[in-house]
């Protein structure tokens, strides 16, 4: 945003959000961890038995970034229906992870973590291949949501960058530190409602104002290219969305934890309502970026076409709006992102590798410490500002898709060998990310999964291993 330009929320308004939700969370937060046994079990999987409301809420909040809500609309406005719906179609992950999630709960009743399934289904080297990959990928994306934070708290209420960064992760580290993975789910269920309904707002009121032939007919004479589905880029880019997504979703432990969370007999279900239910914001929204676009809306900053569209509909109201939409979209994923990584980090480093002998309040209060370390180490890295967040996310995806085939094949196929997933992940880490800078960005994560792909199967078929599925199930 310029430094000229004038914010679309009065600092004093927006402050008085900030701490109205800020207050609400750590309060729900501290409240809901206070419920259960307050074991480790309890603090990081909030006892297992999260129902079908919860756990699909919180799998579609968990997905939501800053970025969904603002930048589905700028990919709607600048691409149109090709731009909207690949970014959709990162709603897939979830989707397909669905019968994987139910296998899961099914081969690893004690699980808490991916990297207890790598370990114990491909070895402790693979399990290194694949933590190294987890987190590059997992400071990657909390820097991206930590300086999207500050970057759109600064363009939608002139919050200092660093002001805007530390209030969004303070309060998620706060609530998170107390309340462990119930305080996450309980938020996430709310944060799902705020931003699912006050999107429908604005939706609503675009369409009716502006209705759809109307939108239609001014696209076709003016834009016609922005309603071509069939483009080759667009085309590649979609394919690079969904095996992201699947890469992301496939290996990261937010994911995981879910389904460890969840009653066996609402996994499948609420990971596929969770991923239909994400697929419709970027839907959403970028329908609202090509109502902007047939209005021939003045944009100076086209990443800002949501936020003008609102406060065109709404006025002050509709600022109002757009910031408690991005303030919970962003607090939802940092949340689960800090709560995640920190109990893989507990489960997997300090209890598996360092201390197998701690106690239960031992991994506990080693889970919290993880918490804070990760909030200050992302607040350390994120401090300088990055000119892209889109290529961070980009080239984590390099490394995150060579994941997909290693973990599914694993779960399904006992002769998937542990050196073919070795070298598939790393092999296609390294492909995708020689794509990544030699081809383009957008097209690193389908190199990375197909040469992943290739190296399992062919690994596998030429030296199968012949695993014991019962070895899953060992006792945490």
């Amino acid at each position: 945003m310029p430094a000229d330009a004038a914010p679309f929320l009065a600092p004093g308004i927006a402050w008085a959000l900030v701490v109205l939700f800020s207050v609400l969370w750590i309060a729900l937060g501290i409240v809901w961890g206070r419920r259960g046994k307050g074991d480790a079990d309890d603090y990081m999987l909030a006892g297992r038995n999260i129902g079908l409301a919860l756990s699909t809420a919180t799998l579609m909040a968990s997905w939501v970034t800053g970025n969904t809500t603002l930048l589905a609309p700028e990919f709607g406005y600048r691409t149109g229906l090709w731009g909207m719906f690949s970014y959709a179609l990162a709603g897939l992950g979830l989707i397909l992870f669905a019968p994987l999630a139910v296998r899961i709960k099914q081969l690893m009743p004690h699980g808490r973590t991916s990297g207890d399934f790598i370990r114990l289904r491909y070895g402790r080297l693979a399990w290194w291949v694949f933590m190294v990959i987890t987190a590059v990928y997992t400071l990657g994306f909390l820097m991206t949501q930590a300086m999207g934070a500050g970057l759109l708290l600064q363009a939608l209420s002139g919050f200092d960058y660093h002001v805007g960064m530390v209030v969004v992760i303070g309060v998620a580290t706060v609530y998170t530190l107390f309340g462990g993975m119930r305080a996450v789910i309980g938020t996430d269920f709310i944060q799902s409602l705020l931003i699912m309904v006050l999107l429908a707002v604005v939706a609503v009121l675009a369409f009716r104002q502006f209705p759809m032939p109307e939108v239609h007919a001014r696209l076709i004479s003016a834009h016609p290219d922005r309603l071509d589905l069939l483009l080759p880029a667009g085309l590649l880019i979609a394919w690079n969305s969904a095996l992201f997504s699947m890469g992301e979703v496939f290996h990261n432990n937010i994911w995981w934890s879910r389904v460890f969370a969840s009653r066996r007999s609402v996994v499948m279900t609420s990971f596929v309502l969770g991923g239909l239910a994400w697929m419709s914001i970027p839907l959403v929204t970028g329908s609202i970026g090509l109502v902007a676009l047939a209005r021939d809306l003045p944009l100076e900053q086209v990443n800002m076409v949501f936020p003008l569209m609102a406060a065109d509909l709404l006025g002050a109201g509709g600022a109002a709006l757009v910031f408690v939409v991005v303030f919970a979209s962003l607090t939802s994923t940092l949340d689960s992102l800090l709560a995640s990584t920190a109990d893989l980090l507990a489960e997997d480093v300090y209890f598996r590798l360092l201390r197998p002998q701690a106690s239960d309040a031992q991994l506990k209060q080693a889970a919290r410490q993880m918490v804070v370390g990760l909030a200050v180490l992302t607040l350390a890295l994120s401090w300088p500002r990055l000119d892209s967040l889109a290529s961070v996310l980009f080239f984590t995806g390099a490394l995150v898709a060579s994941t997909v085939w290693p973990v599914a094949c694993g779960l399904y196929w006992s002769s998937a060998n542990r050196w073919a997933a070795i070298v598939a992940m790393a092999a296609g880490s390294a492909v995708g990310l020689s794509a990544y800078v030699l081809i383009a960005p957008y097209c690193a994560a389908v190199f990375s999964a197909a040469v992943s792909a290739v190296v399992m199967v062919v690994g596998s078929r030429w030296q199968p291993e012949g695993f014991d599925f019962n070895r899953l199930q060992e006792e945490v």
